[in-house]
Order: structure tokens, then C-alpha cells, then sequence
């Protein structure tokens, strides 16, 4: 019993973080949650105090990631004009096409939605589509944040599985 315990201590955390990354890339899965759940089921398993360092480093970076996710990017559409119930409206239409195209049809149906929102309020098809592409660089902005903080957690991570 107690190799089958090392085995999924040494397998599934790995498997964990590589399946978060994937996620934060791909938003079908809640990608740095993913990574941190492996550092922590490491962190369980392992034990020890450089473990449990590591994860509260781990915690620390996601915590930042989270914030510095939410803030900035939305801040930058503030600026440029992009409401909030307009990206609350354009995730909904993004969810939507994710049922009508699978994978695809959530960024697509989240680009059709931003527009016809902005078109709606402006009436302007130049405005709606240069809103569409702020919008756009701000959810590219965001994933990136999100990317570099699941990569420094997985950083951690094999600093940890070295350093134990």
C-alpha cells in the first residue's frame, strides 16, 4: 500500500501542474487552481518543512497572479472604453458558442459578443471592432499573467522536488 501511496505522490502532482498549464492556455479547465492542487497534494505527500515552504511560495505567486490578473487588464479596458457588462455579456455569448462549436465557439462567440454589445451602445462599427480588439489584447494580457504565475509555480515545484 504504501508504494501505491509514493507512486501517485510522485506521479499526479506532475500530471497536475502539466494538465493547469494546459488549462490556463485552453480555458476548459481552472488552470492555475490546477497547478497549486499539485503543488499542495506534493506538499501533502512529501511532507517536511522545505514542502510546505514551497507551497506557501506557490500559494504567495498564485495569490499575486490572481490579483495582478484581474487588475491590470481590467483597468486597461476601463481605460479604453470597454465596459464591464459588456465582457460579462461576452462571456456569456463565449459560453454559449462553446456549445455550438466546441472549443472554438467559446472565442469566437466571446469576439461576436463583444462586438455586437459595443455596436449596440455605440452605433459605430469602427469603435465596437477597435473596443473588440482592446478587449482582446486584455484577455491575451491576463492569460499571460495567469501563464507566467502557473510557470513559476511550477518552478517552485521542481526546486522543491530537487531540493528534497
Amino acid at each position: 500500500m504504501e508504494a501505491l501511496v509514493d507512486d501517485v505522490g510522485r506521479i499526479v502532482p506532475p500530471l497536475l501542474i502539466i494538465v493547469g498549464l494546459v488549462g490556463i492556455v485552453v480555458p476548459v479547465l481552472p488552470g492555475l487552481l490546477l497547478v497549486l492542487a499539485g503543488v499542495l497534494l506534493w506538499a501533502l505527500m512529501e511532507g517536511g518543512t522545505t514542502a510546505w515552504v514551497v507551497f506557501g511560495l506557490s500559494l504567495l505567486v498564485a495569490v499575486v497572479g490572481y490579483v495582478l490578473q484581474y487588475t491590470l487588464p481590467g483597468r486597461r479596458m476601463r481605460d479604453r472604453g470597454v465596459s464591464g457588462s459588456t465582457l460579462a455579456l461576452a462571456v456569456l455569448v463565449g459560453i454559449v458558442g462553446f456549445f455550438v462549436v466546441p472549443v472554438v465557439g467559446a472565442i469566437l462567440g466571446f469576439v461576436l459578443g463583444i462586438f455586437v454589445v459595443e455596436l449596440s451602445r455605440t452605433h459605430d462599427r469602427a469603435q465596437a471592432w477597435q473596443r473588440t480588439r482592446h478587449a482582446l489584447v486584455a484577455v491575451l494580457h491576463s492569460i499571460g499573467i495567469e501563464l507566467v504565475a502557473g510557470l513559476l509555480i511550477a518552478a517552485l515545484y521542481v526546486g522543491g522536488v530537487i531540493a528534497t
